[in-house]
């Protein structure tokens, strides 16, 4: 599908509505009360879910980023190179047109508070792609590896437009202050905003600042399955808070909201999955079907309707535009389609198609591994069994073998989709380094193209043994500080010692207080006696003293494409690791 964007757009003014995109982390279609959950309140959601009109086979992708990019994108996340939720292939292809950068071109403000997680450095930044403001910790969670060390959702660092600060409370309170905040300013009131407001809760580990949250009445809820559902809850309770403030600001009506998550479910799927097979990370039903819910009182939707044709996150962008009534002017090759009409008219059909759904955490992509071709009727899951949804929505029966004309007709959907989205789609992200909108560019082993990459913090800690690289581009001429560590700043610990933790603790999971790493206490010395930094033929190996917390390496360097590597060896001359975090800056 074809639409067009315009870098001038309608002027902005009160007509315009407002856009708020409620999106969560790991919160599965049966994970609300509303859809039949008899283990959890979601009063606020529920609410919500009676004022709206409700898109009952509605399909993302089974992971987190390949959801967020296709999301913001319109394309599948194939198609904008987003693969993996690691190992670079998160990144969002900095020459593809976000949501954000739609609406901003329109006149709009543009904020997002939670989770980003298509990208950590220049070009690949909230700020690089159409929000004027971002909070929020690591790209991919709290406690990966660009998130700040002991960071346990109370009390934590944030990032906010580039720059670390600390802020009180429990993380989905804080950005939905941020969020109230930025609904809330004065100055800019003849313009409309866009809102995106991805929680990175109930994502695990489900920490909590008071354990009484999580005392869940019901005997069958298990102690870790309760702190999940408290996690949504609060969520919830952020929701009526976030509506409440848009009352009292006269906004509410002349908003259009928008509920929905990112991925099947997890904790909670063994309790209730609303009838489906799967959860997270599969390619049935249960992986990528999610609530989604939309509500704009001025607009004249329909209100507690459902829409039963299949739909996905791919047709959220090409529909906001059509009912915003943005005008265009630049062709998009949107992979989805609106839907506006339906949000109308709830019983009008859809036109047939097959859409797609896939989880390749491969390197090299393999047409039908781990994927879903989907008709309203029917799911032809990895081209080896046939579901008929009417009759079989827990998918138990395959019917492949009754039913070849169904299969052929899929199959060459697939071929056309293949095509389309596998040019390019294993290609490495480049940070910039050296440029003015990012002068510091902060590499960590997350982004290395490899399998099993140390991720977060707590495994770094173990002293995981993979030895990666980054692809850069030097954005200029001039001297480069190269600032290695085994540790990151703000654990302020020796290269060959361990950190000590001093922390108060305020957050609990399952199995109590966090004193040390939100994903794990293991800490472990590395007998690091030398650190050897390749950048674009240059190599130097430099002795590590005990008192070392750092090692620097300046180094000159042209503009131009090249790669980033360090390696840690012992004292006899074995890679223990590669180098897990550096600081690169422009003298």
């Amino acid at each position: 599908m074809w639409l067009l964007l315009s870098v001038l757009s309608c002027s902005p003014n009160t007509q315009q509505p407002n856009v708020i995109l409620i999106v969560t982390d790991d919160q599965g279609y049966g994970d609300l009360a509303c859809h039949g959950n008899p283990y959890i309140k979601t009063p606020n959601i529920d609410k919500l879910h009676g004022q709206s009109v409700r898109f009952t086979d509605f399909h993302v992708d089974p992971t987190c980023a390949p959801t967020r990019a296709a999301l913001i994108t319109g394309k599948y996340a194939h198609h904008v190179g987003v693969w993996h939720t690691v190992s670079g292939g998160n990144h969002l292809r900095a020459s593809e047109v976000t949501m954000a950068d739609v609406f901003k071109s329109a006149g709009y403000r543009t904020g997002l508070f939670g989770k980003w997680h298509l990208g950590s450095n220049y070009p690949y930044r909230p700020m690089d792609r159409g929000f004027d403001e971002w909070l929020g910790q690591g790209d991919g969670g709290t406690g990966t590896t660009d998130d700040w060390f002991d960071n346990d959702r109370v009390n934590d660092y944030y990032w906010h437009n580039g720059e670390r600060e600390q802020r009180n409370g429990f993380a989905p309170d804080v950005f939905y202050e941020a969020a109230i905040d930025f609904v809330n300013k004065t100055n800019e009131k003849d313009k409309p905003f866009f809102l995106y407001l991805p929680t990175y809760l109930p994502h695990h580990p489900h920490t909590l600042p008071d354990k009484s949250w999580a005392n869940n009445e019901n005997s069958e809820v298990s102690n870790y399955v309760s702190y999940f559902f408290a996690g949504i809850e609060r969520i919830d309770w952020n929701i009526g808070r976030l509506r409440e403030a848009l009352e009292k600001s006269g906004q509410s009506k002349n908003t259009i909201l928008i509920f929905m998550s990112d991925n099947g479910g997890t904790a909670g799927v063994k309790l209730f999955n609303a009838g489906m097979r799967g959860h997270k990370g599969q390619v049935y039903d249960g992986g990528h079907r999610v609530p989604f819910f939309v509500h704009w009182p001025k607009g004249a939707l329909s209100q507690n309707k459902d829409v039963k044709d299949l739909t996905s996150h791919i047709d959220v962008l090409p529909t906001l535009i059509d009912l915003c009534k943005l005008k265009l002017e630049n062709e998009i090759d949107f992979d989805g389609r609106s839907f506006k009409q339906q949000l109308f008219n709830p019983e009008l059909a859809l036109s047939e198609r097959t859409l797609f759904v896939e989880t390749q955490r491969n390197y090299k992509p393999e047409s039908w591994e781990n994927t879903v071709g989907m008709t309203n009727e029917w799911r032809l899951v990895d081209d080896k069994e046939l579901y008929n949804m009417s009759n079989d929505p827990a998918q138990t029966q395959n019917a492949i073998d009754a039913h070849p004309d169904i299969v052929k007709k899929i199959r060459e959907s697939h071929e056309d989709y293949w095509t389309k989205v596998t040019p390019g789609d294993r290609d490495r992200p480049r940070f910039i380094i050296g440029h003015p909108d990012d002068p510091e560019t902060f590499l960590t082993p997350s982004d290395w193209y490899l399998p099993n990459v140390p991720w977060n913090h707590a495994q770094v800690a173990k002293g995981s043994p993979q030895v990666g690289s980054w692809q850069v581009t030097i954005s200029k001429k001039g001297m480069y500080r190269f600032e290695v560590r085994r540790w990151p700043r703000e654990a302020d610990t020796e290269i060959q010692g361990v950190p000590v933790f001093k922390k108060n603790v305020d957050a609990w999971d399952a199995n109590g207080g966090i004193d040390k790493l939100i994903y794990g206490n293991t800490i472990t010395p590395m007998p690091i006696e030398t650190i050897t930094l390749e950048v674009n033929g240059f190599s130097k190996t430099i002795e590590v003293n005990p008192e070392d917390k750092r090692i620097i390496f300046d180094i000159p360097l042209n503009p131009g494409n090249t790669e980033v590597k360090g390696t840690m060896f012992n004292s006899e001359g074995k890679a223990l690791a590669g180098t897990y975090y550096v600081y690169v800056n422009l003298l």
